[in-house]
């Protein structure tokens, strides 16, 4: 792997580690100072919602929404920080494992292809639009959201606009064109980048898609009310991630690959 993935999903587990050593007090107010909590920004912008806020977290069977209610009222500025901080906290080391696993697998290729200053560009930018669908899905939420997991979303979004090209042949994959005429593997020429309208007309990449949204929907739908989760999933973040690593990955394109050591 790229030493910019290394180190991003080593930051992941180091932060969690930090956590596991610190009290409950100071855990509870690392998490309230650095997540994401969509009241804080509606409040911020329209600062008479309060009174709603305080009376829909108070009708709730229990008082942590109240609280929670509570302490956004009480915020005398907007941690603007927290629309990309959120994504340095994670749940539990199983989260982490999940997040830090698919960005391995997708990261990887981006940051080859792209550098290490693009790739965390891109996964800035992903964080930042988790974060706005998130904000715009629940307005009124008191609960912080955490986890990389939109950062990660636009990472699988930017990986599949070349990772699927050239398409399939008869008898697999299309040989890249190498230098005079030869054959250059996946390491040694720069695969093309698909246009919007070409992952869907690829097929493997448009059942990549159709699968990831399926499956994010589906899960983020059941996976509270089956007890396949104990907190709730944030898909819309997910799905804000992966939208934003599908339309900005031109951005950060680069003409040539680049090589990094491994590691």
């Amino acid at each position: 792997m790229p030493a910019v993935v290394v180190v991003t999903i080593g930051v992941l587990v180091g932060l969690h580690a930090l956590r596991s050593v610190l009290s409950e007090e100071a855990d509870v107010r690392l998490v309230l100072d650095l997540a994401f909590i969509p009241a804080q920004w509606t409040l911020a912008w329209d600062p008479a919602r309060a009174s709603e806020l305080l009376a829909g977290s108070a009708s709730g069977e229990d008082g942590i929404g109240a609280a929670l209610a509570q302490y956004v009222v009480a915020q005398g500025s907007l941690p603007v920080w927290t629309a990309l901080t959120y994504a340095l906290l994670h749940g539990s080391f199983a989260h982490i494992l999940l997040n830090g696993v698919w960005l391995a697998a997708f990261g990887t290729p981006v940051a080859r292809r792209c550098g290490a200053a693009r790739f965390l560009a891109l996964g800035i930018a992903s964080a930042f639009a988790g974060a706005a669908a998130h904000l715009i899905a629940h307005p009124m939420s008191v609960a912080p959201m955490i986890g990389a997991s939109a950062g990660v979303s636009g990472m699988m979004a930017a990986a599949a606009r070349f990772v699927f090209s050239p398409a399939l042949g008869p008898f697999g994959p299309d040989a890249w064109p190498g230098p005079h005429g030869t054959r250059a593997t996946a390491d040694e020429a720069l695969k093309e980048r698909l246009s919007l309208g070409g992952l869907l007309r690829n097929s493997r990449a448009a059942l990549f898609l159709g699968i990831w949204f399926a499956t994010n929907l589906l899960f983020g739908l059941v996976a509270t009310p089956l007890g396949l989760s104990e907190a709730s999933i944030a898909w819309e973040a997910h799905i804000g991630g992966f939208l934003a690593g599908l339309i900005l990955f031109p951005l950060v394109d680069r003409p040539e690959p680049v090589r990094f050591p491994a590691t």
